[in-house]
């Protein structure tokens, strides 16, 4: 299927690797060109360099940091010095320490309310305008399955995420009669070195070996297996499509079925 999306300009945060990376080689595997970002420029150079090498849409990097105060006007000046304007903005801000809800201090809400809230809808508010007179946008949030079943371990995600799915809806019904859709996707147990770090979290907090904790984590999915970060990428590419363009203010889940509400 085309995707319809050659030649559109793609902003992808958090894309050094993992899923923000994923989803950055899908869409310019599609013919968009993508800016990635993050804030090892190395890694995002090299990236770059395999992204163009396939001969899809082009890649440039922006290197920036979620958590610096000069990341907004940063990443939006970037843009529009090297596209003009953009049409499909990817929101991705990995995730947050682990730790229980003693642990969430106020200091630590502040700091990452600040990079995983207020940054994603700034970008999304500084883009909006320019959407809006070309009457074509996608704007689509990578969150957590923790929106909807919070997951152990992770306070402060559970905690802050929840913002970004509300922010979303609101979103979707305010601009989608001018042709913009705004979606959440969450991720389940997807193999990236985010999910490796957790499982190593609670093998310490448990004492029981990590291949004992992905078996029993597996066991739970009702796919038995965790998800590859092509096999969710590829869900975000159609997200961000034109083929996607009746498809807005939803929350869809890529998780092997492992959520268990309706």
């Amino acid at each position: 299927m085309d995707l319809g999306i050659k030649g559109k300009r793609a902003l992808v945060l958090a894309s050094s690797r993992g899923l923000g990376r994923g989803i950055a080689v899908a869409l310019a595997r599609e013919g968009a060109d993508v800016l990635l970002c993050g804030r090892d420029a190395e890694t995002l150079a090299a990236n770059c360099a395999a992204i163009n090498a396939e001969g899809g849409g082009r890649a440039n990097f922006i290197q920036a940091d979620l958590f610096s105060s000069e990341f907004h006007e940063t990443v939006v000046s970037a843009t529009r010095e090297r596209f003009g304007g953009l049409d499909i903005l990817v929101n991705n801000s990995g995730g947050p320490i682990p730790g229980t809800t003693e642990e969430m201090t106020a200091e630590k809400l502040q700091t990452y309310f600040n990079a995983m809230v207020l940054s994603l809808i700034g970008l999304a508010n500084a883009f909006l305008p320019g959407m809006k007179e070309q009457r074509w946008g996608r704007i689509l949030t990578v969150a957590s399955s923790g929106v909807i079943e919070p997951i152990p371990g992770i306070a402060l995600s559970n905690t802050l995420r929840p913002a970004l799915a509300g922010w979303s809806k609101t979103l979707a019904s305010e601009v989608a009669s001018d042709g913009i859709t705004s979606n959440l996707l969450l991720p389940g147990s997807i193999l990236t070195d985010r999910l490796t770090s957790l499982d190593e979290a609670a093998a310490r907090n448990s004492g029981k070996p990590v291949e004992e904790i992905r078996a029993r984590s597996e066991k739970a999915i009702p796919a038995g297996r965790y998800g590859t970060v092509e096999e969710f990428a590829a869900v975000a590419a159609f997200l961000c499509s034109e083929r996607a363009s009746y498809v807005t203010g939803s929350l869809i889940r890529c998780d092997g079925g492992a959520a268990r509400s309706v």
